[in-house]
């Protein structure tokens, strides 16, 4: 009588011992059948779709977080440039008030607030100029006295006055001319002449 299918399986000359120690003959079946398992795995895997709109929204994703972070490097290299070109101006309006210490003067704002602003204010050209200075710039200015904020503001030249970028180029020039005027030429060495026979 045929032995039933749904027993156990008949005992093979190997069937006691582990995986490990089958017949060398054994071995390449089974690898090969596991690998033709996972092909049709794979097979069977859908792929993922460039139409699918999941995958298209990641890809967009992802290249605006890399504009973000372009931007970002071009936002922080500008705040660096503009830090240093505030720092140089300080270092020049301190220099400035140096060269005018009879009218040079430091005032709070009044409506700075809690910021700690002031103004540093001097006579050139027979006109007031004034700039705003923040507090982290007023250790550069210790040459300068400080005065009480007045209640007025400054006096301009009239609504046809103009403004003060120009009137410090347009007293630039008069600097530079008058610098010009009163320079004296090199004085010229004698040619050596030769002795008179």
């Amino acid at each position: 009588m045929p032995p039933s299918s749904t027993g156990p399986h008949p005992e093979g000359p190997w069937s006691g011992r582990p995986r490990t120690h089958l017949p060398r003959a054994v071995r390449p079946a089974g690898r090969i059948a596991a690998a033709v398992l996972r092909l049709l795995r794979e097979r069977d895997r859908p792929a993922p779709q460039e139409d699918d709109p999941r995958h298209r929204l990641a890809l967009d994703l992802d290249d605006c977080r890399q504009e973000l972070a372009r931007w970002q490097r071009h936002a922080d290299s500008y705040e660096q440039e503009l830090t240093h070109v505030a720092r140089e101006r300080a270092h020049l309006l301190a220099w400035l008030a140096a060269l005018h210490p009879s009218s040079a003067v430091i005032t709070p704002v009044a409506d700075a607030g809690p910021s700690g602003t002031h103004l540093l204010r001097l006579m050139a050209g027979e006109r007031l100029l004034s700039w705003r200075l923040p507090s982290t710039d007023l250790p550069l200015f210790a040459h300068v006295p400080h005065t009480e904020p007045t209640a007025t503001p400054p006096r301009r030249d009239g609504p046809g006055a103009p403004d003060q970028s120009a009137h410090i180029r347009r007293h630039t020039r008069l600097l530079a001319m008058e610098g010009s005027l009163f320079v004296t030429p090199a004085e010229t060495q004698p040619s050596a002449r030769p002795p008179d026979r």
